[in-house]
Parts: C-alpha cells; sequence; structure tokens
C-alpha cells in the first residue's frame, strides 16, 4: 500500500474535506469478528485506512466505532482522529453515518465516507476520488465510485447533502438522498477494483487472495 510520508493536500481540491470512517458493524457474516481488524501484511485494516486517509491529505477524520469498539480502539488510539461511538450500532449503517456527520471538529466543505474494512483503499485512491469531486459535473453533489456499473466506496459528497441527510428522519442515509436527488450524483467510472474490495464474508476473503495474491489474517490473541 502506498502512504505518503508526509500528508499531501487533496490533488485539485480547494474544498475542506472531512473524512468519516465508518468501523461500528458487528461482522455477523465473519463469524461477529471486527472486519477491520483483519490484517494485511501485518497490518490492520482499520488503521491501513487512517494511514491512507491521512496520507492524502485530510486532516479532520472521524471514525465511528460501536461493535468490537473495545478491540478496535487500541489499534488506532495513536493516530490524530475523532472516535466517536455509536450507542446502537444494531440500528444500521446510517445511525453511524449520522453521528459521525455531527462529530467534525472544524467547519468542512465536503465529507468523504468510507468503509473500514476495505482492503486495498491507500492514499492514491483518496485523492483520487477526491479529485473526482473537485472536477465533478456543475450542478452535482455526490460523487460515487462505479465499477464496472456498481457502486463503490468512498462517496463524497458537499457540505450541503451533509445538512440534508442531518436535518431528515432518522432512517434517511447516503443511498436514500442519491435516490431522491439522481440528477445530483456523478457516478464516476473508473476501473480500480479496490474501491469494491470491502470484506464481508469468507467468501470475500478468499477471492481477494485469488484474485490478488493478497491473503489477510485475524490477529493472533
Amino acid at each position: 500500500m502506498h502512504v505518503s510520508p508526509e500528508p499531501q493536500p487533496p490533488q485539485s481540491c480547494a474544498d475542506r474535506v472531512g473524512a468519516l470512517l465508518l468501523a461500528a458493524g458487528a461482522g455477523s457474516r465473519l463469524g461477529h469478528r471486527p472486519k477491520s481488524a483483519l490484517m494485511l501484511d501485518g497490518v490492520p485494516l482499520i488503521r491501513r485506512h487512517i494511514m491512507a486517509l491521512l496520507g492524502a491529505g485530510l486532516q479532520d477524520v472521524v471514525v465511528v466505532l460501536g461493535h468490537h469498539a473495545a478491540d478496535l480502539e487500541p489499534l488506532i488510539q495513536d493516530f490524530p482522529v475523532t472516535r466517536v461511538y455509536n450507542p446502537d450500532p444494531d440500528a444500521g449503517q446510517v445511525s453511524s453515518l449520522r453521528w459521525g456527520l455531527q462529530a467534525f471538529l472544524s467547519p468542512v466543505d465536503a465529507v468523504l465516507v468510507s468503509l473500514a474494512d476495505l482492503a486495498l483503499i491507500d492514499s492514491q485512491d483518496i485523492r483520487d476520488v477526491l479529485h473526482a469531486y473537485a472536477e465533478r459535473p456543475v450542478h452535482t453533489e455526490v460523487v460515487v465510485p462505479t465499477v464496472q456499473g456498481l457502486p463503490g466506496n468512498p462517496v463524497v459528497f458537499s457540505q450541503a447533502v451533509r445538512q440534508s441527510l442531518l436535518a431528515q428522519a432518522e432512517h434517511v442515509g447516503c443511498k436514500d438522498w442519491q435516490a431522491q436527488h439522481p440528477v445530483a450524483v456523478h457516478h464516476w467510472i473508473t476501473h480500480n477494483q479496490n474501491y469494491r474490495t470491502d470484506m464481508d464474508t469468507p467468501q470475500d476473503i478468499d477471492m481477494l487472495a485469488r484474485t490478488t495474491g493478497q491473503r489477510l489474517q485475524w490477529p493472533t490473541t
């Protein structure tokens, strides 16, 4: 994974962008274990992802924890990030999204939302999606990386979308907003499979190994 030795400003993106990393899931399809604690080359995925965000120049990073918070917090306590705890993670990912959107320490013009179990995301991938946001078509507010017709992550959206989400009912998330405002969504076409490498099942882990040679391992206790 490429991580810049020093944080670099997001390329071609003058907006102040906050990063929101969702890591509150139960991992029910992986034996109720914390997915983002899986290790690649000896480094937990959640650490790799935070290094990618910081390496891409994002300085206001919020991490939402819930299930397995006690296992994940020690993995990230040395990073300059804001930790938020979803008191009801069983309410789903939208719940974690909303807790995170309220937690930024400084004003932001846009928000990048990502998933902590994305196995291969690096700082260049983050810079690329930020560049796509900066170059998005006029009047669009959301950028979704789209690989072979399928949506990926991270997603980037404007402060106006953030405010709109927080003003709506608690069950309304980013996908709902996109469905309500399709003309405001830019589907950024890319061949980069890193945007779709989230690890939800044992089959996902096996597929990653078969297609890339990258093998994930659970930490030993």
